[in-house]
């Protein structure tokens, strides 16, 4: 094989592996998870805002049942106390006076429950709302980011094997030629040679000026003229 030729190889094989690497970058799959996670981050903000105004009112509401829960009990109590009581009549008069005080306030207390009720019930609504609204989005999440890790996963193991096949490609090269297409590729990516094509670079896509057109025609088989513009080698 020529250099001209596996030069050409090398330049083929690393512009495949820039290839595949942009497409392990640049998944469909990526995008569409961003844009998921995107409406995910928004979808929490909105549900941490309901939540912070749902739970102070949630909150009010709990304290609200467990205290017309107690005075309820102790009405009980006070009820059957009166109802199994031998008392003198001054004692049972003290029991009706703390029955009827229990009973105004389970009363004011089952009020203010079906109060805070009615107000936290919207704001349950938001709550669910949101967590219903999210669910079919944390799902596909989760979807996306398996297929991702697969495809990705695949295109490793082909990187792999372009990059044992480039390393195979660049030991046909000459020491001297290896080190310049070499340093071509670190200053600009993708490959360290180009070929022309109807007078462009097709690496950087610069048209070269006529004079160097000429001298790129010119040149002598193995020396491998480098674009003015990036550096590449051109290939003849």
């Amino acid at each position: 094989m020529s250099e001209t030729d596996a030069l050409r190889a090398l330049m083929e094989a690393d512009r495949w592996i820039d290839r595949v690497g942009s497409q392990r970058s640049h998944l469909p799959e990526m995008a569409e998870l961003s844009t998921i996670e995107v409406e995910l981050r928004s979808l929490l903000k909105a549900l941490q805002e309901a939540q912070a105004a749902q739970a102070p009112v949630r909150t009010a509401y709990e304290d609200a049942q467990s205290e017309a829960a107690r005075l309820a009990k102790r009405a009980g109590d006070l009820e059957r106390t009166l109802s199994a009581s031998t008392a003198n009549a001054r004692e049972l008069t003290a029991l009706q006076n703390e029955l009827d005080h229990v009973r105004e306030l389970l009363g004011r207390s089952e009020d203010r429950e079906l109060e805070l009720l009615l107000a936290v019930e919207p704001l349950d609504e938001v709550v669910s709302s949101i967590k219903a609204q999210a669910q079919p989005a944390v799902a596909r999440r989760t979807e996306l980011q398996g297929v991702i890790a697969e495809l990705q996963a695949t295109l490793d193991e082909e990187l792999v094997s372009l990059r044992r096949a480039r390393r195979e490609r660049a030991a046909a090269l000459s020491p001297e030629l290896l080190a310049r297409y070499d340093a071509a590729l670190v200053r600009v990516g993708t490959s360290g040679a180009a070929q022309v094509d109807a007078g462009r670079c097709d690496g950087c896509r610069i048209a070269l000026s006529p004079l160097d057109v000429d001298r790129w025609k010119s040149q002598m088989a193995g020396t491998f003229m480098p674009c003015p513009e990036c550096g590449r080698l051109l290939l003849p």
